[in-house]
């Protein structure tokens, strides 16, 4: 269901796009391509003296990562198209290399933060990053599904108790996930 429409007139002013890929590699690896585009909705005059256009990019960068079935990131390389501050912006590319090493699923939103956080670091190509962890996930559960299946694994998956619906005591586990389903706990606790 889409927002509500608004009550008041609007002008539209910036418009961030954000874009992940996710591909399975031939050798048991996964790529994760992620994308940041910036526009504005007007024309401004930049700093040169010249005109950027409405609906061409201030920032356009890209961000692929490569990771093992463990979620650790083994490769790493960013790219910009566009940036405000051109190849000064542009510079940074080769340090997100530092992302080799990283697990998505370990604290990596803090790690990214502690490597590149302020001067370290792209604001931008920084928070492109953080989508990469939920990426991730979605992206392997195809193979989980398969796994589950086969009766490969026998561990609780990972995504109980990572969100509201997903809590082990709620619904969904009990319909979709039946086997870790804990009914809640009803009794009255008096103080």
């Amino acid at each position: 269901m889409p927002l509500p429409p608004p009550e008041i007139a609007r002008e539209p002013l910036h418009t961030r796009s954000i874009r992940v890929d996710s591909y399975a590699r031939e050798d048991g690896c996964w790529d994760l391509e992620a994308e940041l585009i910036d526009v504005k909705a007007y024309d401004f005059s930049e700093r040169a003296g010249t005109l950027h256009r409405a609906g061409d990019p201030v920032h356009h960068m890209h961000l692929r990562v490569t990771i093992n079935d463990q979620f650790t990131i083994i490769d790493a390389v960013a790219a910009y198209d566009a940036a405000p501050y051109g190849p000064h912006c542009m510079s940074i590319a080769p340090d997100y290399r530092d992302l080799i090493g990283l697990n998505l699923l370990r604290k990596f939103r803090e790690a990214v933060k502690a490597r590149f956080g302020r001067t370290a670091g792209c604001t931008h190509m920084t928070e492109l990053s953080y989508v990469l962890p939920t990426v991730a996930i979605q992206s392997m559960a195809n193979r989980r599904r398969k796994d589950r299946e086969a009766g490969v694994s026998g561990k609780k998956p990972f995504q109980l108790d990572g969100c509201h619906a997903l809590r082990i005591d709620g619904e969904v586990a009990r319909e979709f996930y039946p086997r870790w389903y804990i009914a809640p706990n009803t009794e009255a606790k008096c103080e």
